[in-house]
């Protein structure tokens, strides 16, 4: 059976950077990245806000980047999956695929979090193709536009704040006859001569090729379709770890709960299991802070393993 000092599972900002920093200090870390590795930044077409590209990246090529610099340093990066896991005991147990079993001294889970779709036609086509689902990355793209935002919490209030410092004309499309976000939060929007609101309404196509140039949305029983440039999704995000629900804390969403300690940012429930990005990060949700959180990983790691 294969052992390994540290074992990183997922391949976003998190889990690359995590590898790199782990790599660097010479433990041989292995990172499980799925068979489709890169995280959600492989849905963006533009990434403005990560530090030191001036003239912005594509988040498939900073992805890859992240791969090669973690390589270069010496990590080995496989497309697998894990399975499943056992943290009962020390080494810890990881099931890759139906296949073999292997060991970690340490584990960095860096599995992310995938953002609630609506799931209708045109969706999956034409993401990162006016389909956004980070306004906070993606609302400089649309200057001068006409967008639409599906959802009525925070979340959507917060995109909506966003995109009206860019978009010309910011519309809300919730599916009840009121917002479930909070008064202030509401105030804000509903004060924005830019925002309009749909009620009691669904969006149920997007359409466009190759970027969106319509959608089709349902309000009382009647269906219309809307010329848009952009279409972002604010219904929530989904943390991936179903695999840990029965080996580590998590929250009442499925965040996985972290120490905060002197000692330790990233630790979980189980020690020697560290956690970073957005499998534990419910709030920001940014490639930059998932990216720092894996250093913190890396560094936990590291010094845990000293121990």
């Amino acid at each position: 059976m294969e052992h390994i000092k540290v074992a990183i599972i997922g391949s976003g900002p998190a889990g690359y950077t995590a590898a790199i920093y782990n790599a660097r200090a010479e433990l041989k870390p292995v990172v499980f990245a799925g068979e489709k590795s890169g995280g959600q930044l492989m849905w963006t077409t533009e990434v403005e806000n990560f530090p030191g590209f001036t003239d912005g990246k594509p988040g498939p090529e900073l992805m890859t980047e992240m791969r090669q610099q973690a390589e270069k340093f010496g990590a080995d990066i496989r497309d697998q999956f894990i399975t499943k896991v056992d943290f009962s005991a020390h080494p810890f147990k990881l099931q890759i695929a139906d296949k073999e079993e292997v060991t970690a001294d340490a584990v960095i889970i860096a599995t992310g979090a995938e953002s609630r779709m609506l799931g209708i036609p045109g969706e999956k086509e034409l993401l990162g193709r006016g389909v956004s689902v980070c306004a906070v990355c993606d609302a400089a793209f649309f200057k001068d536009k006409t967008v639409f935002i599906a959802g009525g919490g925070d979340a959507a209030m917060e995109d909506a704040l966003a995109l009206t410092k860019f978009a010309k004309e910011v519309t809300l499309v919730h599916r009840r006859d009121k917002f479930r976000a909070s008064k202030i939060m509401q105030d804000r929007v509903l004060s924005n001569d830019k925002v309009k609101v749909m009620y009691n309404a669904e969006v149920t196509e997007i359409m466009g090729k190759p970027m969106v140039q319509k959608i089709r949305i349902k309000q009382d029983g009647q269906e219309n379709e809307y010329p848009t440039n952009g279409f972002f999704l604010a219904i929530g995000h989904k943390p991936m770890t179903k695999l840990f629900s029965d080996q580590i804390e998590l929250d009442e969403t499925g965040y996985i709960v972290t120490n905060t300690s002197k000692m330790s940012t990233s630790m979980t429930s189980v020690e020697g299991v560290f956690a970073a990005g957005d499998a534990v990060d419910f709030r920001y949700r940014q490639a930059i802070t998932a990216a720092g959180m894996g250093c913190a990983a890396a560094l936990d790691a590291e010094r845990w393993l000293e121990k």
